[in-house]
């Protein structure tokens, strides 16, 4: 807890530049002097409280940091400047006291840092580390629930269906994992959509924040994209297709309705759960989209609406199961629970396992 504390009283803005001037110092062109606070930040939260009952923001935030150790080649000996201007940025930096206490706690955080740099930098590839952001639209559509439209400085390398982690510049470091609602836009911009959790559950936080505390005008930071269990063959398939969304698991797999609007159509039914009509959130463009094109249904399901119609009264696999039909590609998307039942569900029903496509959960 002491880290904890260390870390929440710093001014990270101000101390990045401290730690890019001594990065600098010792390794000249070893950091891009933009790169530093998105650095500064992942590293600090890392060491100081990247916390292990979260993880899935521990994996957002080493997918992050491997692929940045990967592009400025921190491993294995060049680490050690990095990590030591960190240590000397945050003694002196934060508002809480530096004592020897806190000094022995560092010391072992570090260690444990290091160590679990190393298979991360291990998986990553080439490419982006981390793409800076604008909020430019923030709705809230219903009770707990937030839709941001967001413009990255440049383009995000992502293909619908996949996610990536996303960090806001008023938690320095915390990073989760968020799925574009949308196809890759002309203009660039990224619909999130966001669904507030506990602040005591995993990632609690960020999505608190999110949905009730950022504006237009705000930073985010974008990581490399990942996740393939959503992905649409390519090339692509005449299969018709079955969406299941539960919650804001949606916006993944509306970005796949809009991937093969452009690509051309197939019929395709997208289940949407939710508890109560209040509840379906994007129910205005989703009606737009089945308006648009005859080859979409969208079916509501509603787990705990008494005035839904008998066809729509359950959760979203079980409403999908009354569409199901052979030769179906089945994808699933939604909370863990949902995940977690879902294809031993479909496999009771007859899909086979080269038909069942669920959403990645990033928790190793």
């Amino acid at each position: 807890m002491e880290l904890v504390r260390v870390w929440a009283a710093t001014d990270v803005e101000r101390a990045a530049g401290r730690f890019w001037s001594l990065v600098e110092e010792r390794c000249p062109g070893l950091v891009p002097r933009r790169e530093a606070e998105p650095l500064f930040a992942a590293l600090g939260w890392l060491v100081c409280g990247g916390r292990h009952d979260d993880p899935a923001g521990r994996a957002a935030l080493l997918t992050v940091l491997g692929r940045a150790y990967h592009r400025f080649g921190l491993l294995p000996a060049r680490q050690e400047p990095v990590l030591d201007a960190l240590t000397a940025v945050l003694a002196r930096a934060s508002a809480e006291p530096w004592t020897p206490r806190v000094a022995v706690a560092w010391s072992a955080a570090r260690d444990r840092a290091t160590t679990a740099m190393v298979r991360p930098v291990r998986r990553a590839g080439e490419g982006m580390t981390w793409v800076p952001g604008t909020v430019v639209g923030h709705q809230r559509p219903c009770d707990g629930v937030a839709i941001l439209t967001v413009r990255p400085e440049y383009r995000l390398p992502y293909r619908p269906g996949q996610a990536v982690p996303v960090s806001s510049a008023r938690l320095p470091g915390r990073w989760r994992w968020y799925s574009p609602a949308n196809a890759p836009r002309p203009d660039g911009t990224i619909e999130l959509h966001v669904r507030a959790v506990s602040e005591g559950l995993s990632g609690g936080r960020l999505s608190g924040l999110l949905v009730d505390g950022t504006r237009p005008g705000e930073r985010l930071w974008f990581g490399p994209p990942a996740g393939a269990g959503l992905l649409l063959p390519d090339p692509p398939t005449h299969a018709e297709l079955l969406l299941v969304a539960g919650g804001t698991g949606l916006a993944p797999l509306r970005a796949l309705v809009e991937q093969l609007v452009e690509a051309g159509g197939r019929r395709v039914t997208l289940v949407v759960g939710s508890r109560t009509f209040t509840d379906l959130y994007d129910a205005t463009s989703l009606d737009k989209l089945q308006c648009g094109h005859e080859w979409l249904t969208v079916v509501p399901a509603f787990s705990h609406d008494p005035t839904a119609e008998p066809a729509e009264v359950g959760d979203a696999l079980t409403v999908a199961l009354r569409y199901l039909r052979d030769d179906q590609e089945v994808y699933v998307c939604g909370p863990p629970a949902m995940i977690a039942g879902s294809r031993l569900r479909l496999r009771a029903a007859g899909v086979p396992d080269h038909r069942i496509h669920l959403a990645d959960t990033f928790a190793g």
